[in-house]
């Protein structure tokens, strides 16, 4: 399935936290590369550091996911497990997730005014979703029904 339920699809509603959380992290990451490696917007273009930028997003993502499959499966407690909903399927985590991400992180090196806006937004649909919603599948089920 294309789109779906995250136990099922390729794409869920997650997705669209996954792309603007990658341009969240692109901003951090190109924060802490500038500050450590001493490099201006010119030294970024530069293939070694441009290639770390995306080795170190793409490390983050991938240990998140890796975290998150542990949550899910119970390593944290019921309640944890029982707010995720399900685990997730297995291209959802290994491919389009991580790669949505990369692009977010590519966005906020095209356009990186739009960080503070990609910030905003992944906050906010954060502490919705982990504080309003009872499960982190809710909104994908009140707007398109049970998958």
């Amino acid at each position: 399935m294309l789109i779906g339920p995250k136990t099922q699809a390729w794409f869920d509603i997650w997705s669209i936290e996954h792309f603007v959380a990658g341009a969240t992290l692109g901003g951090a990451v190109l924060y802490l590369m500038r500050r450590s490696l001493k490099i201006d917007a010119a030294g970024l273009k530069k293939s070694p550091v441009t290639a770390s930028y995306f080795l170190a997003v793409i490390g983050c993502s991938y240990a998140w996911e890796s975290i998150e499959h542990y949550l899910e499966t119970g390593l944290l407690n019921l309640a944890v497990t029982t707010w995720f909903h399900g685990v997730e399927f297995w291209g959802n985590r290994v491919v389009t997730d991580p790669l949505l991400v990369i692009l977010g992180a590519g966005l906020y090196l095209k356009a990186p005014r739009a960080g503070p806006a990609a910030f905003a937004f992944s906050l906010t649909w954060l502490l919705v979703h982990v504080l309003v919603f009872p499960h982190c599948m809710y909104l994908q089920e009140w707007l398109f029904g049970a998958g």
